[in-house]
């Protein structure tokens, strides 16, 4: 016993002898720790790597921005009736983006060929259209359960009532060959939006099954649809669906790349939310186990809450590849925003030399709009989410 005291009074002498018995003077404060003048030396130029880099991208903005900005902006044509208003020669002065072009276009960038007495029922679409996806992005939005109820479920049957027409309901029946423009884009991205996340699931729950048949289906259905690109799917769809039909079957010419779409990302949403579900930690399982749970109220409750939550941002940059995507349509001759800006470029009454990048122009400003809140809203969320704030 006097051998344990001795030892322990001989560490406690030992960490007394670290212990200053002298207060120090205070030190100076760091160096302009806050301001935006510490922001620039700690993000730009904080090491000699990191000021070439600054110093590259500082020459790339003087040699580049002046140039976008005079084109779009200072020497763009903003009112105009025809072509004449963005011919240089006209005008007599250069001409840069004419958006007097889009202005005149903009209702068959948005509807196609929609017939424009019933362009209301549009309207009324987009707005569905908003109030389920603000329902589903407002965390704290009331009776959230009833918001996915809805976006997923009773929004694609009015959606389509709308669009579509239903003799019995009074709508005049619209064919999907004049739907175009910006309604096809979102039908499009939305149906792939709506179908992929679940089937998505459904498919990685598969591929993680015991059962050897469900299995087996959910492999050879992921790695077949994610080894060939969309465009192949999309011709599959368009030209070989019909084929698999019984004879006097057609199929809408819209449905087709609809489904093929659906399937192509329902494949990648399957490997994000696998990835999402085997970063689970076994002792999760097994304490739904221990609470008696059975598998599917196990998924439900315990484990697909976790696993979508890790797997935000791969979710949302395949929604965001699959906003994208959706222009691809174009090549099996469904006139979304990219074919009906191709389609009205060459019409003469704007035959201009800067028609062609004005059109691309708006296409890109559309799509960066839609994709770059889709990722500063996931930002959001996932910083949320780590801070504990979500309920």
């Amino acid at each position: 016993m006097s051998t344990v005291t001795g030892t322990a009074t001989d560490a406690a002498l030992q960490t007394l002898r670290f212990v200053r018995s002298q207060q120090l003077d205070a030190a100076p404060p760091p160096s302009m720790v806050r301001g935006p003048l510490a922001w620039v030396r700690q993000n730009l130029f904080s090491g000699p790597l990191n000021i070439v880099l600054t110093l590259i991208g500082l020459y790339l903005v003087y040699a580049l921005l002046p140039g976008i900005v005079r084109f779009f902006l200072v020497d763009a044509v903003w009112t105009g009736a025809d072509r004449d208003a963005c011919r240089p020669e006209v005008v007599g002065r250069p001409v840069g983006a004419c958006w007097a072009y889009v202005f005149d276009k903009i209702n068959y960038f948005v509807y196609g060929s929609y017939p424009i007495h019933l362009r209301w029922r549009v309207d009324v679409f987009f707005a569905l259209l908003a109030v389920g996806v603000g329902w589903m992005l407002w965390l704290d939005a009331p009776k959230r359960t009833w918001g996915a109820v809805y976006f997923f479920v009773v929004f694609p049957i009015l959606a389509y009532l709308l669009l579509a027409g239903a003799d019995w309901l009074g709508l005049e029946t619209v064919p999907t060959s004049l739907w175009g423009g910006i309604l096809v884009t979102i039908v499009v991205s939305t149906v792939g939006i709506v179908f992929s996340l679940p089937f998505g699931i459904i498919l990685a729950l598969g591929r993680r099954s015991r059962l050897p048949i469900i299995r087996v289906f959910s492999v050879i259905f992921i790695e077949f649809v994610r080894g060939v690109p969309l465009i192949t799917v999309l011709f599959m769809a368009n030209t070989m669906l019909p084929l698999f039909l019984p004879e006097g079957t057609t199929v809408d010419r819209l449905m087709r790349p609809l489904v093929g779409v659906a399937l192509f990302a329902s494949a990648y949403m399957a490997e994000v939310v696998r990835g999402g579900l085997q970063a689970m930690p076994k002792g999760q399982y097994e304490g739904a186990m221990s609470l008696g749970l059975n598998y599917w109220q196990t998924m439900v409750f315990i484990i697909l809450p976790q696993a979508l939550k890790i797997v935000i941002p791969g979710i949302v940059n395949t929604f965001i590849g699959l906003f994208k995507d959706t222009t691809l349509v174009a090549i099996v001759g469904i006139f979304d925003l990219i074919r009906t800006i191709e389609a009205s470029r060459v019409d003469p009454t704007w035959a201009a030399p800067t028609i062609n990048t004005t059109g691309y122009a708006f296409a890109a400003i559309f799509y960066f709009i839609f994709c770059f809140g889709m990722s500063r809203y996931s930002i959001s969320v996932e910083r949320r989410l780590a801070a504990g704030h979500h309920r």
